[in-house]
């Protein structure tokens, strides 16, 4: 396979799709990868294996309506394997393996298949020390931008999942990139205060639009930066329970079409207003673990 990525929203040709079957029970409190997910045991709402099998049915119909090849991962007994983004992220023509928190790291395992059809050569290890997921990882053309956090309360915080050793190899990496960082807020308890990936308070759409989250960013100048990168005229700014919500995590199969949840109606609106085709489906049980529709996708490639 040749891989090829260097966008959000070049058109989709192939992606690997997360798969909620034998999914596990609901996580014990102290099991919870994230402060949502955390919220949602407590409340009894934790979402329901079958519910979560026919929202990323509905998605990969829409995907395949598009000609895209959906793969989906074999399949672990009781073993959550919805987010693929996270396991690993393709940049240009190289697979990168991200280094994850030690209870997911089987999840790479499934997709072996995939990976054996890509040459050797690019495949990239990343050293252990090296933390990095691909939520974390957001393409632009020539800029690769990535969600960090460098406090030194970083090994307390199991929200922090992209460290600046990571940041270092990527750049040493892809030396012909621009690599712009951004440090985000981060809480193990409060799903308001906390932005586990930068897809959860920025994402590119189109070809010069974003969706962003100011609050999410520890940094003005660094969120300012991309609100100057883009042009105000052409951001689209989410409220904090639009973030809670997921608004930022929409996935884009090409510059002009965009797959949303059907409750973002204003986000929807929006978009539909700057001219986009919005694909919208049900993904709400999902948003429960704290991640949503760009979450669950790993594009393998892009035209």
């Amino acid at each position: 396979m040749r891989l090829n990525v260097n966008s959000e929203t070049g058109k989709l040709k192939s992606v690997v799709l997360g798969i909620a079957n034998s999914n596990g029970p609901m996580p014990k409190v102290e099991d919870a990868y994230d402060p949502k997910s955390l919220l949602y045991i407590n409340e009894g709402g934790y979402p329901k294996e079958q519910d979560m099998i026919d929202e990323l049915k509905s998605f990969s119909n829409v995907l395949e309506s598009y000609n895209v090849k959906v793969y989906r991962p074999s399949v672990i007994s009781d073993y959550n394997q919805i987010f693929s983004r996270d396991i690993g992220f393709v940049i240009d023509d190289k697979f990168v393996k991200s280094n994850i928190l030690p209870a997911r790291a089987r999840e790479i395992e499934a997709i072996d298949f995939i990976l054996e059809s890509i040459d050797e050569e690019n495949i990239i290890h990343l050293p252990e020390n090296c933390h990095i997921e691909g939520g974390d990882v957001i393409l632009h053309n020539d800029y690769i931008f990535i969600g960090t956090y460098f406090g030194e309360d970083y090994p307390d915080l199991i929200t922090a999942r992209t460290n600046r050793e990571a940041v270092q190899a990527i750049e040493d990496l892809f030396p012909d990139k621009k690599i712009k960082t951004f440090q985000l807020r981060k809480s193990n308890i409060d799903p308001k205060e906390n932005i586990l990936h930068l897809d959860c308070c920025f994402q590119p759409v189109g070809k010069d639009k974003a969706i962003l989250h100011k609050e999410g960013f520890l940094d003005d100048t660094e969120y300012q930066w991309l609100v100057d990168f883009f042009g105000e005229e052409n951001v689209y700014q989410i409220t904090r329970d639009e973030m809670f919500d997921m608004n930022s995590n929409v996935f884009s199969i090409s510059d002009d079409v965009v797959v949303s949840e059907e409750k973002f109606e204003k986000l929807n609106n929006w978009l539909r207003k700057q001219h986009f085709t919005v694909e919208t489906i049900k993904f709400s049980e999902i948003a429960k673990q704290d991640g949503l529709l760009r979450c669950t996708t790993l594009p393998l490639i892009r035209n």
